[in-house]
């Protein structure tokens, strides 16, 4: 049986993401299935320095997003959209999408996905 987990953020390992069209950003796996035994979301939390942004890209599962604090914006809809904290944004399933850090200080928001997505490639 999986045990649930109370902790802070910061005690979870924040990796570089080294992805090609990334630049300033690293990614915390808050809730999964290899560390948590979670069977079907996983939650992250993104953070992305002042001038970085994400890969511009798209895949067939949604995200939901949360903007836990800082300014920037985010690609969706063929538009740049301005978000910051407190901002929710839905990324619906194949759907052209980056996040950018336009602001001063880091970019941190949550992201929802299914657990199935972090083996697909």
């Amino acid at each position: 049986m999986t045990k649930g987990k109370v902790t802070h953020y910061t005690n979870i390992e924040a990796e570089d993401l080294n992805y090609v069209g990334a630049k300033g950003v690293k990614r915390r796996w808050l809730i999964d299935d290899k560390n948590d035994g979670a069977p079907v979301y996983a939650m992250r939390m993104f953070e992305v320095e002042p001038g970085g942004y994400s890969p511009r890209h798209a895949h067939d599962w949604e995200h939901e997003n949360y903007i836990i604090e800082g300014e920037g914006r985010l690609w969706l809809n063929d538009q740049w959209n301005e978000i910051k904290s407190g901002d929710v944004a839905y990324i619906a399933p194949n759907l052209e999408h980056q996040f950018e850090n336009t602001g001063d200080t880091t970019l941190r928001f949550l992201c929802g996905i299914p657990i199935e997505s972090r083996y697909r490639k």
